[in-house]
């Protein structure tokens, strides 16, 4: 029996340390409180457009950065260190495909519409029939037409930023279409064969 509790206690001992130190390599802080430069600007401008720095940005790592960064942790489900590590950077970046892919598709259209946009390539992550991340959605062949044309490249709008983080905390004004087009750039009449739920602006969006 001693052996047994030996042997238990050794085994979860070794899957703590292993957890711990995975979660210290995840949150390992890349940028934090003292440091500057353009990486810091980079952030500071990235979550300007998504509402949550609002002042013009310093390029210093200040208490400033620390509390914006910490407001988007937590909305993001990512742990309010104020620093930002390798989980908050995979966050952003997530965020910033999203605001490319809807700026470079959507940018002529409202505000819900862009929303929209964004939810649709959500509701692909989260559908069997499509790949299950982000990235192999946006950059699956000839899915968005933003990709191919070199779109996707522009610096997006705040106002896509902030489309990209309201379909993430949510928001879907689509109803939960995989799929959107403009009937007046279709060049392949297939798309019609999929159910029409909803009409925003030039766009259908569809399941």
């Amino acid at each position: 029996m001693k052996i047994f509790k030996s042997l238990a206690f050794g085994v979860l001992t070794v899957l703590f340390l292993s957890f711990s130190q995975s979660e210290a390599e995840a949150h390992s802080p890349d940028l934090h409180v003292g440091v500057s430069g353009g990486e810091v600007t980079a952030l500071q401008q990235k979550l300007q457009k998504l509402g949550y720095f609002t002042t013009q940005p310093t390029g210093y790592y200040g208490s400033v950065t620390k509390n914006a960064v910490i407001r988007f942790q937590r909305d993001f489900n990512v742990p309010a260190t104020g620093f930002t590590g390798s989980l908050t950077r995979s966050k952003l970046n997530q965020v910033d495909m999203i605001a490319r892919t809807v700026h470079g598709e959507a940018r002529g259209e409202s505000y819900n519409g862009q929303v929209a946009v964004a939810a649709v390539i959500l509701n692909r992550v989260d559908s069997s029939r499509f790949p299950d991340s982000t990235y192999n959605v946006i950059f699956q062949r000839n899915a968005f037409t933003a990709v191919n044309d070199g779109q996707y490249w522009l610096k997006p709008n705040a106002t896509a930023y902030k489309a990209a983080r309201a379909a993430l905390l949510g928001a879907d004004p689509s109803g939960g279409a995989t799929y959107y087009y403009n009937p007046a750039g279709v060049t392949d009449t297939w798309i019609y064969s999929r159910p029409v739920i909803k009409s925003i602006g030039k766009h259908y969006f569809a399941k």
